[in-house]
């Protein structure tokens, strides 16, 4: 979407600005059952034109997968393609991808053929036309789907007919989704506290949940696996260099992000001794 793109990391429904908040709150809403008819490809008269003049936000999940397709590691990767800020209400780290500087500011990946990262698209990209509201309830996530409608794009004009679960389901949202929403709350308990994280935290947030290669470097030299209960497969798999394992890290990370800003953490328990 130009001038911005949803789902942010889930500050509650948006990217976490007041802009975001607005913008979200005046699209049209979408009940789960309610379908909805999209199709896109290089066969539209509208293709890549939604690619450029992006507000995107970055998840730690996004960054996992872009840089591991691009082969760089998470530091080159946010220096070379991101501009760092951060949530205004948490401190959290908010990266947001640079787009190109040209007339048209388009998306750096993107080429005359379509996405050039297709494959490991940004959640948000891959959502698109749907913008998905989440916020932490009683009985976990709550969530809300939007339509999000420009008055360039002719996907609306023919396509197959899906609910928001289908088309989620049918783009492979559901590690995207499964990974925002743990960090989703992550950010609300921060939230909870109305303090915003100390520099030195949000620094070493942005360490662990977007620099998973330098995460590991931590765990080897802060011996990490030596002070909490990590059973030895996962330990293997956290340290292994593969998607897999970067998934693996990630969720740790989460789990030590929240026992270093807590205190404690429901899944990572401290050694004894």
């Amino acid at each position: 979407m130009n001038g911005i793109n949803l789902p942010g990391p889930d500050q509650p429904d948006t990217d976490g600005t007041d802009e975001g908040r607005e913008l979200l709150e005046s699209l049209p809403e979408l009940a789960p059952d309610e379908t909805f008819v999209f199709d896109c490809g290089p066969h539209m008269p509208c293709f890549n034109r939604c690619c450029a003049e992006l507000t995107l936000p970055l998840t730690p999940y996004d960054v996992v997968r872009l840089r591991r397709q691009l082969g760089m590691s998470g530091e080159d990767f946010l220096r070379t393609f991101a501009t760092m800020r951060s949530f205004p209400d948490t401190g959290f780290p908010l990266p947001l991808l640079r787009m190109l500087e040209s007339p048209d500011a388009p998306c750096p990946f993107v080429t005359p053929a379509g996405c050039s990262l297709y494959e490991d698209r940004p959640g948000a990209c891959r959502c698109y036309p749907l913008g998905r509201g989440a916020r932490m309830g009683t009985d976990g996530v709550a969530e809300r789907f939007f339509l999000v409608r420009e008055e360039h794009c002719r996907g609306f004009d023919h396509g197959t007919a899906r609910t928001p679960a289908r088309w989620f389901a049918d783009e492979g949202m559901e590690p995207y989704t499964a990974f925002n929403d743990r960090y989703m709350r992550l950010m609300a308990m921060v939230r909870a506290t109305e303090r915003r994280l100390e520099p030195r935290l949000a620094t070493t947030a942005i360490l662990c949940l977007y620099q998973i290669d330098k995460f590991r470097e931590l765990i080897t030299a802060m011996r990490i696996f030596s002070r909490v209960e990590v059973m030895p497969e996962l330990e293997a798999r956290i340290m292994e260099d593969s998607l897999a394992g970067d998934e693996a890290a990630l969720g740790f990370a989460l789990d030590w992000m929240e026992l270093v800003i807590f205190g404690t953490s429901p899944n990572l328990t401290r050694k004894e001794g």
